[in-house]
Order: C-alpha cells, then structure tokens, then sequence
C-alpha cells in the first residue's frame, strides 16, 4: 500500500500560473476584504497614471500595457491596501509579550498602521504620540549620541528614490555613512563584483532584448514566486523556439511549465507551455563548479576547432579590444580537474556539455540570475563567473545580449543609485557639495552585517529603520533579538505591524507611512514618487486610494520632520520646501546624479526613461578603461562541506510569502499547503540516515560557537540531488551564524549552510 504523504504535502501537477493563479488573486482579495476595491486597485497597478507595485523589480513593458500585474504582485498589492486596520484600541489590548507568541503572518495580517506610536515598558504596549513630539523625542536622542557613527540608518528596498535621497542627505549631514540596507542581504554581490568585471553594478540588458535573444541561461531564481511578470517575457521566448536553458537544485514549477492568464487559448484549453528547454539540478552551491565547468570545455572545443583549421569558437575580436585576463582565466579554468568540477556541480559531463552546445551555437545570449548565485559564502565569485563566461563570446553590450541580475524589491537598484551606500564614492561627495553646499564624510560606513555586529557589541547605540523587518530578515537572531533590545532608540517608519517592532529599545517609535497605493497630498497638491526597475528604467508612481488614517505621514515627509528636528538650519537645506513639492527634491537628486539630467520633464514621458549603462555600450568604467575576466580559485565555497555526513541547505521563499512579510501559509508549486514547518530532503539523503517522508527531524548547523539547531520539523521527500536540502527563510536564519557570510560583499549565506539533520528530540 501507498504510504501516505505527510499532512498538507500533496502533488501540484498542474502549471504555474494559469487558473490556479486567477483563484489564488480572488481568494487574497476576499482574505483582505478588498474584493471590489482590490479589482480596482489591481488595474492601476504598474500602469502610466497609477502605481508601482510594491513586490518585484521586473520592469513592464514600456509601462505603458493595460494588464501588468502578476499573482504575487497582487498579494503585495492587496496585502497593502487591505481593509485591515491596527489602531490604538488594538494595542490598548494586546501586549508586546502576547504579540511575541504570534506567527510573522499573524502580525502582518492585522493590517495597516494608523497612529504614531511610542513603546511605553510600564504597561509594555505601545502608545499614540503626537508627530511633532515623536519627531523631538529622536532629534534629542541622535544628538545625545557622543558621535554619529553610534547610529545605524537601514533602507528597504520598497522606499522611492526621493525617499532613499532625503534619508541620504539628512544622514550624512548628521555625520555618519551607515547605511545597512536589504542590498546588502541580497544583491550586494553583484554591487561588489560586476563593477571589478565590468564597471557598472547593474545589469546591461533591457526587456527588449529578450526579442532578439538566442538562448537564456537561468541560474538560481524562481521566477514564478520572486519577479513572476518575467514568465511572461520566458513563455515568449519559449514560444518561438528561443531556448532557455536552467541551473537549480529545486524542480521550480514556473520553469519547467508555464500557462498565461493573459493568453485566452491556454486558458480555455488548460494547456501551457514548456519553459525549459535543459534543465539540470545542479548541488546546492554548485554554480562555481558548473561555470567553470562551461569554461573548461568551451577552451577545450576552442583549441579542436583551432587545430582543425577553423578560427575557434572565442569572439578574439572581442577579446582583444575590450578585455584583460583571459590568459589567467584560461590558466584556472584548465587545472581545475573534471572530477573537481563533476564532485562539486553535481552535474555529470553530458549535462555541461549539453549546455555549451546550446551556449556556442546561439549568436546573442543573455544570462540570468538570482540570490541562488549571490547568497552564497562565495557569492562574488559566483558572479564575476558568470560573466567570465558572457565575456567569452562578447555577449556584453550588443543587442540580444547580455547580464541580468534579477534585484529584488521593486526599488532596491534605485535607493542605491539616490546615494544609499556605506561607501561613498568621489562623485556622490561632489554632487551633494555641489547641490547642497556640504562636503559629507568620505570615511566607510557600516553594512547590515557591521550594522548588526556594532549593535550587539553595544558600539551602535541607535537604529533608524525606513521600511522593511531588519531583525527578522537578518541571520543569527540568537545574537541579534537580544542586541536589538539594548538600543536606546530604534525608530520603524512601517505599513505594517512587524517583528522586529516586538524588540523594544529604550526608546521605541513605530511611525505609520503611506503605501505606495495610498494618494500622497501636500501643499503643491498631489505628488508622484519615483522607483527603478531591475534594468535601469525610472518611472514614476502615484497612488490613488484614500490613506487608511488622515494621520498618515508619507516616507519623504516623516523623513524630512527628523532631519529638521535634528538638524536645524545646519546647511540651510529647506526640508519643508522640498516637501511641498517633490519636484524640488528631483531637482537636487537632478543636481547630485547628473545621470538624472531633466529628470522632472522625463519623468512625466509615457514610459519613463533609462538611466546611463555603459557597459551596454561595450564602454567599461573600471580602472584600466577594459573590461576583466576574474579569477576565482578553488570550486569549494566552505571546507566543511567536505564531511559526507555534512548537507548544504538553501533557505527559500515561499509561493505565499515576499521577504519576510508571509502573505498565507500555502507553497502551491512545491505542493505545500497550510504550514511551514517542513524542510526539503532527497529520499536518498533520508535513507542515508534512516529517516523517511514525515518524520520529525532536527536541523543542526555545523559552525564553531555555540550550537544552532531547529527541532522539531517535518522531513519532505523532494526530488533535490544528494547532499541538498531546503527549508524556508526566515525561519531557517536561527541556524546561520552571523558570521558566516561573503567576504567580498558582506552577503549572509543564506542558500549555502552547512548542517546535518537527526531524527528529532524535540519534546
């Protein structure tokens, strides 16, 4: 007889998307109470005269299309602008400590914030304050710091470019450069190695050029859950034959078959269509072995077909004017053994081969990545690799080719091109001297990691968070809950009710912000905000559904209410004058990123317009004017890997969740439904070990300190390779120690933990 799966684990045969998405987008909008409003609101979403979403990075279609909005973006979208609200009666019952015992979901789903609020650890709830008085109370507390840099000022990647500006100016005016931010978690990787390789640290690529691709390489996303618009850009491809080749140890659902709801045939037939064309499950942390793999075999055919009398399969031309390094490259590239490369990528010798068949024989390519890349300990080199391989055959800087990061949050490329850095260059200290009249500090700030570390050790005394769930979001919350309750002031300009709310500093504000949904109205009138997408294009949003409480202040204008409380007149900035009219505050971002030149007339262009990339146009801004092929030695990101006892575990999102904010508990693709409390196994690895499908199993990381465990959780049997296993973020963090990260970049290592699993203990 069958053994019966564990409970809520079921088979999900059919595609991502199609009528299973329509379903799920109906019952978020009946789950929010915004079934008639939220049909509306979805309409506006990603449109000329309407909004962002607030979900992925995945730029629209010249933003000008009539139906640009995705599952998940409507799960964000309605999430936002549900009917839910979180007001002083709400906390005049609930304590902190009864909120602690909730589930992440259960706080997010209260609703929307309604009120200044202030923590008041006599009663230990928290409690209305005036604006003007909040914004006193942190003046008073960052000017009693005995200096700036004991205060750390983190961005999500949800706050607007005029947003991510007026907090840049006001903190380095204050006098500090620490800027952790959810860069830092995520793509900081790519900041740090595209620049060394190529001299930009975004993607070269544009949505049109996936028209004139001839393959596409995927490693380490799942576009079905992360930046779901893309499927619509991958079924195109898919349709007229363009292959589309994938690198992942998890069978995605959205990447193996894909129907559109926006295709009235697939839906009328229940058909769909395959997305990849080869797909190869790859060891969790195989991506270096893999490329170099590629590497390896594209100068092996290069020498054949040079010693057959052809002229190789490298672009030379290409090679010679625009690089340095290739001979170093190839020099690594060919003592690294085939049995090195077989043993870590997991991948057998056909399956590379397969893929540099479809690589060589494809004119234009454009490869794809995600945090499966980056969130590694040698996250940097896994992107640097990457681009060793385009570099090859010049697929940089022509049309149809090309690198393509896939960032995260919907404006987290932006905050950093508005100046949100810990380490300002040159060029950002020039502009904001010459548009303000000020030299900042050119001394490096402190990354999220730093950021974390200086709070623990009792360095950094404040915290100052627009947007977002720092603690929860970051590893190790062993050493980081208890160091966030040392603070003397923690400040949350949030939407929603989140964790890290729950770990009150001395002084503790949540102050209520608009949504990206929600009318912004200040003195000139109505105002748009601004976001950059995953490809450089800057367009404006505008919200457009009455604020959930009149006492709502927007981002721009909490911001600029602390600035003048702390700073005063010190530069004679005009924060009130810039609030008046965000088109002032585009004039100085105007005036500090000459790249923004005319920014407030083409902002107001149908579709926007796309900021300055060189190295699309084979212009490369690094050092020697070239661009580098990069060495990275070794294949082994971590040597305890190296104990056959020893499991990688990647931590992942689920279908119902963005970051941390957990939107229900079903992952529908992987055949999840109604808990989170289960971990990924191959049923060789549960074998192994005696364990089978449903049993309690605990999770140990293998790290020095102290111990780090989970207990308790239900073993899955999934298709993953051996050695591999996966369990959702943010629950996983407790077993990832906070130094366990990229050195280059200072990226957690979130989808590379070693650990072993045992029959459980838990009681």
């Amino acid at each position: 007889m069958k053994k019966k799966r564990p409970d809520g684990i079921k088979p999900y045969n059919e595609p991502a998307g199609g009528w299973g998405a329509l379903k799920a987008v109906a019952e978020t909008l009946a789950r929010q109470q915004v079934v008639a409003q939220g049909t509306a609101t979805l309409m506006k979403a990603n449109q000329p005269e309407g909004f962002d979403c607030p979900g992925c990075a995945w730029p629209d279609p010249t933003h000008t299309s009539s139906f640009e909005f995705c599952e998940n973006g409507a799960k964000a979208i309605t999430w936002e602008s549900t009917a839910k609200r979180v007001g002083p009666d709400f906390f005049a019952d609930h304590t902190v400590a009864e909120m602690w015992n909730w589930t992440d979901h259960e706080l997010e789903n209260q609703g929307r914030l309604t009120h200044p609020l202030i923590y008041d650890s006599s009663i230990d709830r928290y409690q209305i304050i005036e604006w003007n008085e909040a914004f006193r109370l942190i003046g008073q507390e960052l000017n009693a710091l005995e200096s700036p840099n004991q205060a750390e000022f983190y961005t999500s990647g949800r706050a607007s470019n005029e947003a991510a500006f007026l907090y840049q100016l006001f903190v380095r005016a204050f006098g500090t450069n620490n800027f952790p931010d959810c860069s830092n978690m995520c793509h900081e990787a790519t900041s740090i190695g595209l620049p060394e390789s190529i001299g930009v640290s975004k993607g070269t690529v544009t949505l049109e050029d996936f028209d004139h691709c001839d393959a596409i390489f995927s490693f380490g996303h799942n576009p079905g859950t992360n930046h779901p618009r893309m499927m619509t850009t991958l079924h195109e491809a898919s349709r007229r034959g363009t292959p589309i080749v994938v690198f992942n140890p998890f069978k995605e659902r959205a990447l193996e078959k894909f129907a559109a709801p926006q295709d009235p045939v697939e839906m009328a037939t229940f058909s769909s269509t395959e997305i990849a064309s080869d797909y190869h499950q790859l060891r969790i942390g195989g991506d270096l072995a893999a490329i170099k793999g590629m590497m390896k075999l594209i100068f092996e055919r290069d020498t054949t077909d040079l010693a057959m009398g052809g002229s190789g399969v490298l672009d030379r031309a290409f090679i010679a004017d625009h690089t340095l390094g290739v001979d170093d490259l190839r020099r690594d590239v060919e003592e690294t053994s085939w049995d090195d490369i077989f043993t870590y990528s997991g991948l057998s010798r056909a399956s590379i081969e397969s893929a540099v068949d479809v690589y060589l024989k494809a004119k234009n390519v454009i490869l794809c990545y995600g945090m499966g890349l980056t969130q590694h300990a040698n996250g940097t080199h896994n992107v640097q690799q990457t681009t060793n391989l385009l570099l090859l055959r010049g697929n940089i800087g022509r049309q149809g080719a090309g690198i393509c990061p896939l960032r995260g949050h919907s404006n987290v490329q932006g905050d950093r091109t508005v100046g949100i850095t810990e380490i300002p260059n040159v060029s950002l200290l020039d502009g904001i001297q010459r548009a303000f009249g000020f030299r900042p500090s050119a001394d490096k700030g402190h990354n999220a990691i730093e950021a974390i570390k200086a709070i623990v050790e009792g360095r950094s005394k404040a915290l100052i968070c627009l947007g977002g769930n720092l603690a929860v979001a970051m590893s190790d919350p062993t050493v980081t809950f208890p160091g966030m309750r040392k603070l003397n002031l923690a400040v949350h300009i949030s939407t929603k009710l989140n964790r890290s709310h729950l770990l009150p500093a001395k002084t503790c504000l949540i102050l209520p912000c608009l949504g990206r949904t929600d009318l912004d109205t200040q003195a000139s009138g109505p105002q748009s905000v601004t976001v950059e997408d995953s490809m450089s294009m800057v367009h404006a949003s505008r919200g457009f559904l009455n604020p959930p409480s009149p006492l709502l202040k927007s981002e721009p204008a909490i911001l600029a209410g602390i600035a003048q409380a702390t700073l005063g007149s010190r530069y004679g900035i005009d924060w009130a004058g810039m609030i008046e009219n965000y088109d002032r505050i585009r004039d100085k971002i105007e005036i500090v990123f000459p790249d923004f030149k005319d920014f407030n007339r083409r902002i107001r262009a149908r579709g926007g317009f796309r900021l300055n990339v060189p190295a699309s146009r084979r212009e490369w801004h690094t050092a020697t004017g070239k661009a580098h092929f990069r060495i990275a030695c070794g294949l082994d990101e971590d040597p305890r890997l190296k104990d056959p006892d020893t499991l990688v575990m990647a931590t992942m999102r689920s279908h119902d969740q963005y970051n941390t904010s957990i939107y229900g508990l079903d992952d529908r693709y992987r055949g999840v439904f109604g808990r989170r409390d289960i971990i990924f196994v191959s049923p060789a690895d549960l074998k192994a070990r005696g364990l089978q499908d449903g049993d309690l199993i605990d999770v140990h990381a293998i790290t020095e300190g102290p111990e780090r465990s989970v207990r308790g959780y239900t073993a899955v049997a999934y298709d993953l390779p051996q050695g591999s296993i996966g369990g959702y973020y943010p629950e996983m963090n407790a077993i990832i120690a906070l130094g366990h990260y990229d050195r280059r970049s200072g990226t957690p290592a979130y989808k590379g933990v070693p650990v072993r699993i045992t029959r459980s203990q838990a009681t």
